[in-house]
Parts: C-alpha cells; structure tokens; sequence
C-alpha cells in the first residue's frame, strides 16, 4: 500500500455493531453494515475504538432491555467521543427511553433504521437522543437482508413482521405487519450468499411459515411458503438449508414431505410449542391446541426419525398453575422432540397479559425453568445417544474454541474434534462414536469421505 492509500485508509471513519436478540436482527445488522462500508465506513469489531457504535435492539425479554445501557457504557469507555445509535424493536417500541440514556445521540425505529446513512452527518455528538419513529402502521414495505456469520452459514431473510396478536408479544408493535420479500429476490440473496463459498443457509423471519403474504407490498398472495422451499432447493451451490423456526399451524405436511426428500433442506425443525396446556395456549392467542402439536412431531418422525425438533416454551405466564406447569412438563417428556429453548415469561407493557390476573411469581418461574431446562438436557442427550454409531456429514465450523473445532451435522448434532483449520468450511461424513463430557459427540471419519 502506498503513502496516500495509507492515509485515506487511516483516514476512513470505523463504526462498530452490537446485536441483540434473534438471527433476523442479526442478518438486518449485516445488510446495515455493508451499505455502510459502501459508503466508505471500515467495519471494526465493537471492543475496538470506533467513531461510530450503532446498536441493535431486541424487545423480547426485560434482560435484552437491561443489556441495552450495559452496551453503550461498553461503547463510551472505548470511545467517549464515539456517536451512538440504536435501532431495532425497542427503539421503535421505547424511542424516548433509549433517547434518554447517557450517550446516545440517535434513535431510529422500525422503518428508519434501514436509512440509517439519511440521519448522520459529521458524527458530532448530540446535546440530547434524537429520534426518528415511524408510527408502526408506516412499516409496510420490505427490506431483504442477509448475515453471514463464520463463513459456514448465513442468516437469510425472507419474512418480516406478524399479523398474530398473541398476548404476550410486542414484536407486531415493534415489526409491523406480515410482509415477504419477492420469491426472485429471495433466489438472488441466495445465489449471493453461495457464490461467497457459503455452505448453508438458514432461511429466518418473525413468521417465515406465513411467507408469500405481502410480496407484492399488499396482501395479494402468489407464492406459498412451501413455493419458497421448492424454489430455494433448485438454487446451484447450496449445500445446506435449514428452517429456522415455523408455527405448527403453518407447518403443513406437503412441506414436511418436501423436507424429507430434499437433496439440500437438512432434517431438522424448531416448532414454538409455548405451553402443553390448551388452557393457557388458549390465554396466550396461539392459533392451535396441543393436539395439532403432538400430530406435527409425530408426522416428522413418521417421514424423517432422525430428524431433530427443537422446541420454543414459555413458564411463568400469567394463570399458569403448579397443574398447568405440570402438563406442560408431561406432555414434552412424552413429546418425542430432541431440545428445549425455554423463556421464562416477562411483562412487556401494551401487551393483553400484562394485564391479565393470576401474575407467577418471580420465584415460581425461575424454579419452573430450571425444570424444564433439566428437561431439555436430558432429551438432547437421548437424541444424540439415538445417533450413536451412524453416519452423517458435518459442516465444519471456524472458530478454535480451546483446541477444538466443532461442528453440525444435517440433524443439529453438534461434534468436536481437536482443532484443524483445514476442516474449516468443509463436509465431511463421519461415523459419530462417543459423547463427550461437556455433552458434545466424537466421531470418526468415514474412509469414503469427501471434503466439499
């Protein structure tokens, strides 16, 4: 590099991202991050100095709101002077609240965050938060993006937004209403996203099982979720797709058919379940009893019995007794479902249960989470014991976490090996032989194995 490239090099602005919450804010922080290096920006880790910190919130859980004033105080000791934005679903649920904290110079909401480079200037800081909030109504229109990760998956969006009105959910105050993006735009990202050497994409939305509604920025209706996934699995150079999360009710059986004899959509689906207990499912406004649900998992492992099912559940939501908890804990013991991602309920204002009686005491949901989390450690271990001494193609990952590579197969199992960076980015079929004291499967490569 010569002098002057040196010194326009030393010369660009650095920003920084933070995400919280789920891998749709995580592909949305991507696509952010690139239009800034377009316009010049040098993307830098967020532990290091910058003089720009954007920060994308989460409003799911009252932690994720915590961690929020956690993050900018990380910002500001690196660097005081830095500029602070913050965007995402608190900073269009609560625009004035984060305004206020200590730091932060910009606020955008739901629809302005993808104009992020429209709202800054020289990067002074302000005296006080400014904010741009769109009424909710306004987040009509679509914005595709895409996040990759570890250079082994991508994060791809599909979907934004929901028209449930489940009772405990703000995410259809913070993202608006259900729209998609085109099924062209959807096969270009992932044509994208292979041609970087990319070997699986995981396909993400706030609803993705309602893809199709609201292609066209209405509500006509041409393509259908299970249209997406044909289409998808004709995209050249893909070698992994996988469904990152899918109502029941949404999840019909041509799709789940679709899956089993796909050459790339991998077996493995995570269902929100919520609660075992019609009752409370009923509270809650889910759009199924349980009886649907235990009809889902049984037709997947009809059609695929080593596929993993990962489920979503709630504790501690308002009217949930010892004998509704009770059920709940039953049914997925009986359940045949391979892990739990377990949220303890908290209230989240303008939603229909945080006004609802029969309020669980903090105590009560800590102790019911724990059990269910117990739950979750016993059946992913029953799982991975169900896929000893078979054979299945792992893709490895990037990172030498403490002298070992890890890695997925298909059915999200995870392996380890010690580390060998030219694993990184490949496939391979192995034979899994073991599992491991911190949970995690050995295995033994298959002789006939070949390195994709």
């Amino acid at each position: 590099m010569n002098k002057k490239a040196q010194r326009d090099q030393n010369m660009k602005k650095k920003v920084a991202f933070y995400t919280l919450g789920c891998k749709l804010n995580f592909s949305e922080t991507s696509t952010i991050a690139r239009g800034f290096q377009e316009d010049g920006f040098d993307r830098v880790d967020f532990s290091e100095h910058a003089d720009m910190y954007v920060i994308n919130t989460c409003s799911v859980t009252e932690n994720a709101d915590k961690r929020f004033k956690t993050i900018v105080k990380q910002a500001q000791k690196i660097n005081p002077e830095a500029f602070v934005a913050a965007i995402g679903c608190y900073a269009q649920l609560k625009p004035e609240e984060l305004a206020a904290v200590d730091g932060v110079d910009l606020v955008l909401g739901a629809t302005e965050k993808f104009k992020i480079g429209d709202y800054i200037n020289d990067l002074t800081k302000n005296d006080f938060g400014e904010v741009h909030s769109c009424e909710i109504e306004e987040a009509d229109f679509y914005v595709g993006s895409y996040a990759i990760g570890d250079r082994t998956r991508a994060f791809l969006k599909v979907q934004d937004g929901c028209d449930y009105k489940c009772t405990y959910c703000t995410i259809p105050l913070a993202r608006g209403i259900s729209r998609s993006d085109t099924l062209q735009n959807v096969l270009n990202n992932a044509s994208e996203i292979s041609a970087k050497g990319i070997k699986e994409i995981v396909l993400t939305g706030v609803n993705i099982g309602d893809y199709g509604k609201g292609e066209f920025g209405n509500k006509t209706h041409e393509h259908t979720f299970l249209d997406l996934v044909k289409a998808l699995d004709r995209v050249e150079g893909i070698h992994r797709l996988r469904i990152s999360s899918i109502e029941p009710n949404l999840l019909k059986n041509e799709t789940i058919d679709f899956v089993s004899q796909s050459s790339s959509f991998v077996p493995h689906f995570h269902i929100p379940l919520q609660s075992g207990s019609d009752e409370i499912l009923k509270l809650m406004r889910r759009r199924y009893m349980s009886a649907l649900y235990t009809d889902r998992v049984n037709k997947i492992k009809e059609t695929m019995p080593h596929a993993c099912i990962g489920v979503d559940v709630i504790v501690g939501f308002p009217g949930e007794t010892d004998e509704h908890f009770l059920e709940t804990y039953h049914f997925l013991n009986e359940l045949d479902i391979s892990y739990l991602h377990v949220f303890t309920y908290s209230e989240r204002d303008n939603t229909a249960a945080a006004e609802m009686d029969g309020v669980v005491s903090k105590q009560v949901r800590s102790k019911r989470s724990k059990m269910l989390r117990g739950l979750s450690v016993k059946k992913r271990r029953a799982f991975y014991e169900s896929q000893l001494a078979k054979t299945h193609q792992v893709l490895f990952e990037g990172e030498n976490k403490e002298g070992y590579i890890h890695g997925f197969t298909s059915n999200y199992v995870k392996v380890k090996s010690p580390w060998n960076p030219e694993l990184v980015n490949t496939l391979h079929n192995v034979s899994l032989t073991e599992i491991d004291e911190d949970g995690l499967v050995r295995f033994d490569f298959e002789k006939s194995t070949t390195k994709v």
